[in-house]
């Protein structure tokens, strides 16, 4: 997914990938908010490590119906010993004796997952590829261990069974996320599903330097569903930045039609409408949007509030406002000294 402030920041690598049944869980990779999928339904999250910021959404989750309280105090029961997640996820004897083979790969794959056998695991899902769930799996710790290349194959044998997916997972009654880190202050959350397929897959084309690729499963899924923030998120700094046309840069502005800044993610976009309509010949209408991103900087990452005020004092000299735009880079250059080229723009460099 690639959106970033700027293309020159440093993009944080790494995916979470969680597996659990019943309670067992392991994660790799960098912290981040969790998406789960499983029989409870499905849970999507973008979050903004360190800072409590997430927006999430939320599909299939029902409430049931809970037991009635007698108002009757009964006695403590000790709860059982719960069993390992390498037990859970272990195929008996028996069972094994009439699991497809394809099957056996994809749970002990599983197995080694929770293990934190990495490589053993991507070894079973490769070998189980025809599984779409396993094949999920595969790109995803394919995507792990920068092999971008095997990710795309993977996930996109996951997108010819899209059909499939979860199908597995359920069967084994084996609960999986992932959380794939965009950049230092933003993950978005992904399950077994055609948007997280997608969303892996976009990832896997922009590390490979393949924008116009990316562009397609990002089209897809914003036709899919229009409010997906990642999506348009992603979708405009692809226009702003890799493109920057007119063209492109008008879609940036229509990507960012009705939104306010509600939180970090918002404040992004608009960060990139005002980008387009400076490149658009419009800066009265670029210093509004991004005065507007600036409104509310409580729990906003540095990063970006640096890179709103940066862009803004771009339009600034773009208005013939030098000194407003100078007072601006002195600003951001007061709290870090090689942020973008603050420091040339002053004559400090």
């Amino acid at each position: 997914m690639g959106f970033r402030f700027f293309r020159r920041m440093k993009i944080a690598p790494g995916v979470t990938l969680n597996l659990s049944k019943s309670g067992g869980s392991v994660s790799l990779g960098p912290r981040g908010a969790k998406v789960t999928v499983g029989p409870r339904g499905v849970r999507r999250t973008v979050g903004l490590p360190g800072t409590g910021i997430h927006y999430t959404t939320h599909s299939g989750y029902g409430t049931g119906a809970g037991r009635r309280s007698t108002g009757r105090r009964s006695a403590p029961v000790a709860a059982p010993p719960a069993p390992r997640p390498e037990d859970r996820l272990s195929l008996g004897f028996f069972a094994r004796l009439l699991t497809p083979k394809g099957e056996e790969h994809f749970v002990d794959g599983m197995r080694e997952f929770v293990m934190t056998h990495e490589a053993a695991a991507l070894n079973h899902f490769a070998q189980a590829a025809h599984l779409a769930d396993a094949a999920f799996m595969a790109g995803i710790l394919s995507l792990k261990r920068s092999d971008f290349a095997g990710a795309e194959r993977f996930l996109k044998a996951a997108k010819l069974r899209q059909a499939a997916l979860g199908r597995h997972f359920q069967k084994y009654g084996v609960e999986a996320s992932a959380a794939l880190a965009v950049t230092e202050q933003i993950t978005a959350l992904v399950a077994a599903d055609l948007r997280g397929v997608l969303l892996g897959l976009v990832e896997a084309y922009q590390h490979q330097g393949c924008w116009q690729e990316a562009v397609g499963p990002l089209r897809q899924l914003h036709r899919r569903d229009p409010a997906d923030l990642v999506v348009r998120l992603s979708l405009a700094e692809i226009a702003v930045e890799e493109s920057g046309t007119r063209g492109a840069c008008r879609t940036a502005v229509e990507l960012a039609k009705g939104i306010e800044n509600d939180s970090a993610l918002h404040a992004a976009l608009l960060l990139y409408k005002g980008m387009a309509l400076r490149r658009l010949k419009l800066p009265a209408a670029a210093r509004d949007t991004l005065t507007a991103a600036l409104r509310r900087t409580k729990d906003r990452p540095d990063k970006l509030l640096r890179a709103i005020r940066y862009e803004r004092a771009l339009v600034y000299e773009a208005l013939g406002r030098a000194r407003r735009a100078r007072s601006e880079f002195g600003k951001i250059y007061a709290e870090e000294p090689r942020f973008e080229d603050v420091a040339a723009r002053l004559g400090l460099g």
